[in-house]
């Protein structure tokens, strides 16, 4: 592959990489793998600027969901060892919110683990939204599974900017990752997030199992939804879950997976989440060069992150400002 010829295409005449070209990339070289990263950082500061957004997620509610999402530790199906709680109260998210934002959150995220919230649920998280709304500058997010019409457009009415709903896997890969709802599901509910006015955060997981192919295939699917925000997840396997004996992504190829992903949405907020830890280890700052230029600091939904003292110290270091919402591109 022709770097120079692609740096044309992306920073001169403002394209993207297609599919053959993203496959090609697949095969690149490990002896030439900072060519790829150095590329995607120029892509990062083209489209995005430089900096980093940080975001942070409160785990609402815990365990016993029913869906059968093979990665998932949550689930009532299978006997992960996790801690397992009911709907937080309001207080209690406002409590978490306030520390999201002291640790330099703009961004903060109200996760329970369900199909799609019941109106008693519903009720209370947008208890919890107008609380942190109230008493903090935090912008707020959910992922509170699938939604209807009427919840989608009372989460934008509460001032609900973002909705996360990954996909997960590509369409050709979904029936290995999950049988208790479809792919066609979640994409309805993307949509329905986009119709509804709120900004869509919709990426997936990679290291399901999935070929490359499936994983380049899975860039695409998310790109053509248009999110905002791209959370690229890498898997952490869990115990007694059906994917408990994979092991992680090698870190140098989730390196190229980040920039790659780049490259097939320069405009995206490509955002490190869960798994980053054990799969790029002593790469994550790389990670960030490679074009992911958002991240999930503190602890994740059953999983602890690194402390957010160590990811501000690395984000100093690399003397990148931390950005928020509402930054234009210098």
């Amino acid at each position: 592959m022709d770097i120079k010829y692609l740096e044309e295409k992306l920073l001169d005449n403002d394209g993207s990489i297609n599919f053959e070209e993203a496959m090609e990339l697949t095969n690149f070289p490990k002896n030439r793998i900072l060519e790829l990263t150095s590329l995607a950082r120029k892509v990062t500061l083209k489209y995005k600027g430089d900096g980093v957004f940080l975001r942070s997620i409160i785990s609402a509610k815990s365990g016993d969901c029913s869906e059968d999402c093979s990665f998932c530790s949550q689930s009532v199906h299978y006997s992960s060892p996790i801690s397992k709680h009911s709907l937080l109260d309001p207080d209690e998210v406002l409590q978490a919110a306030r520390q999201s934002e002291k640790m330099g959150a703009f961004d903060f995220c109200i996760v329970i683990a369900v199909k799609g919230p019941s109106k008693k649920q519903f009720e209370k998280v947008i208890e919890s939204i107008e609380i942190v709304k109230k008493h903090t500058k935090l912008e707020v997010g959910c992922s509170l599974g699938s939604l209807t019409e009427e919840q989608a457009f009372a989460l934008a009415e509460a001032g609900v900017w973002r909705y996360n709903h990954n996909i997960e896997s590509c369409k050709e890969f979904f029936p290995n990752v999950c049988t208790t709802h479809t792919y066609d599901e979640r994409v309805s509910t993307a949509r329905l997030v986009k119709k509804a006015g709120m900004e869509l955060c919709c990426g997936g997981i990679i290291g399901l199992g999935e070929t490359v192919e499936q994983r380049i295939k899975l860039a695409f699917e998310i790109k053509d939804l248009d999110p905002h925000t791209v959370p690229m997840n890498f898997l952490n396997p869990r115990p007694n879950t059906p994917l408990a004996h994979m092991k992680p992504v090698a870190s140098l190829e989730a390196i190229k997976t980040i920039a790659i992903f780049r490259l097939i949405m320069p405009e995206k907020v490509l955002m490190s989440g869960g798994g980053r830890e054990i799969t790029l280890r002593d790469l994550q700052s790389m990670g960030i060069m490679a074009g992911s230029n958002g991240m999930i600091i503190g602890n994740y939904l059953t999983t602890d992150g690194r402390a957010p003292e160590e990811d501000l110290k690395m984000i100093e270091d690399l003397q990148m400002p931390i950005r928020d919402r509402y930054d234009t591109i210098e």
